[in-house]
């Protein structure tokens, strides 16, 4: 603690960071590392692992096609109203999906910027033909409550109601997906693991070591300023922006026919960015303790607005609550797993520009909402970053989203209990919906075609003039 503080003051006297990350020079090609420029001078360290496996080319016919259709409006008065018109894959999609939506339902949501304007109101279901204006609305209004409101109620309810039929903005999603099981012989399976703030790509070492022995190819890149890629001293450097970028940069130069994202914590955020950039490309997607459909905006009463120098002081105090609120359990397994897997160690004026430029207005509940990828959200019960209801909301938001909640673990899950972790990762990867037969369509349409002419006394006449006409010449 006296060093820290030592270093602190001396951080404050000179005005340059006591602590710089700078790439590892000795790292050989056999061990799995890379390290790509991004930007001149802006070198990320890579783990590309490629396993020796059988080649096994794609089986062709496999999977199942799920229809994405939807209807997001969002209204002037905040409202998020979500009709799902899709129909469902298959019965085990009814039945592993989070809560008990239907497909051919609605969603209705509060934007959580503009939340606290008005309490939701409810719209019944009803086609866009059958939505008349005038008197409609009022009988509508009407039909909620069994006593005639108040003079005043119904001009408020009437007035909220014409705010809501005007809506701000319309996405209709009409597309169909293909999913299919993504085993490890696979050639053309890829997986991206992508770390948080403070972490780096070691926390990923039960998951690389697991997946990379049943034949999967797996990127896991190190953050700028994380592990050992460079830190360079400029906060426009950690921007949301500069970050996706990078991530973008890494995602074309490895990614394969069908990608599998996994992000943790800040993470997830930057494969939201992948999955949305490129849908045809990203296969299925794992958020670990990702947090609510929220967009991105930093904190303007936070600690870590506070001199790199005050931070690096209180180092070893940021280290210990990090302990406390990321590990369900503080003993001296949890504490080496800290240490050895970098979970958070970064330096101090890295971490002020991560947390400061968390700017992301794009990645609001419209933005997951557009999402018809596959997403396995994983939570640990003891999760003090991030609450459950958090990741509940991003289930009810998403398209076809799983939830699994972990009882033994906390923020850093995949560290503490890494078997049921990569139990469920290896689920997921290996699931595919399964598309049930087409109704027969009935043979009906010819009688009725032939009842409908022969009821058409046009149809009936016509031809009773034409027969004897063309019978005369004979």
């Amino acid at each position: 603690m006296l060093t820290s503080f030592l270093e602190g003051l001396f951080c404050c006297l000179i005005s340059t960071p006591t602590n710089t990350v700078v790439p590892v020079e000795t790292s050989e090609p056999e061990d799995g590392f890379e390290f790509v420029e991004v930007k001149p001078g802006r070198i990320l360290r890579v783990r590309h692992i490629i396993p020796d496996r059988p080649v096994v080319e794609e089986p062709t016919g496999l999977g199942g096609t799920v229809s994405c259709k939807r209807k997001i409006t969002v209204y002037r008065n905040g409202h998020l109203f979500i009709e799902n018109l899709g129909d469902r894959a298959s019965a085990d999609l009814k039945n592993c999906r989070n809560g008990e939506t239907e497909p051919n339902s609605t969603v209705e949501v509060e934007l959580t910027d503009c939340g606290k304007s008005s309490p939701p109101v409810t719209i019944p279901e009803a086609r866009s033909d059958s939505i008349t204006a005038g008197n409609s609305g009022a009988s509508e209004t009407g039909a909620m409550g069994g006593d005639a409101p108040a003079a005043g109620h119904t001009d408020q309810s009437q007035q909220t109601r014409k705010r809501r039929q005007k809506p701000k903005r319309t996405v209709v999603i009409d597309c169909e997906r293909k999913i299919s099981s993504c085993k490890g012989t696979h050639v053309d399976v890829a997986l991206f693991f992508i770390h948080g703030v403070g972490g780096s790509l070691d926390i990923w070492g039960s998951q690389l070591d697991f997946f990379s022995r049943l034949g999967y190819e797996v990127i896991v890149p190190d953050l700028v300023g994380h592990g050992a890629s460079t830190a360079p001293q400029i906060a426009a450097a950690y921007t949301f922006y500069a970050l996706a970028e990078d991530m973008r940069i890494i995602f074309k130069r490895y990614a394969r026919k069908r990608n599998i994202l996994i992000g943790h914590s800040y993470g997830v955020s930057f494969c939201t960015f992948l999955a949305h950039e490129y849908p045809e490309q990203i296969h299925k997607m794992v958020m670990i303790n990702g947090g609510g459909p929220t967009a991105l905006e930093p904190s303007l009463c936070s600690i870590f607005n506070l001199p790199t120098c005050v931070l690096h002081c209180l180092s070893p105090l940021l280290a210990w609550c990090f302990l406390k609120a990321g590990f369900a359990r503080q003993g001296a397994r949890e504490k080496q797993l800290l240490k050895e897997n970098n979970a958070f160690n970064v330096s101090s004026f890295v971490l002020r520009a991560m947390m400061s430029g968390q700017y992301w207005p794009e990645g609001d509940e419209v933005y997951h909402a557009e999402l018809t990828v596959p997403i396995l959200l994983i939570h640990g019960m003891h999760d003090k970053f991030v609450p459950v209801e958090e990741d509940q909301r991003m289930a009810e938001i998403l398209l076809m989203a799983f939830l699994k909640v972990l009882e033994d673990g906390s923020h850093m899950v995949m560290m503490e209990t890494p078997d049921a972790v990569n139990t469920l990762l290896h689920e997921f990867f290996l699931w595919e919906p399964v598309t049930l037969p087409l109704p027969k369509k009935e043979s009906k349409m010819r009688p009725e075609t032939a009842i409908t002419r022969t009821n058409d006394p046009k149809a009936i006449s016509e031809p009773a003039k034409v027969r004897p006409a063309t019978a005369k010449p004979t």
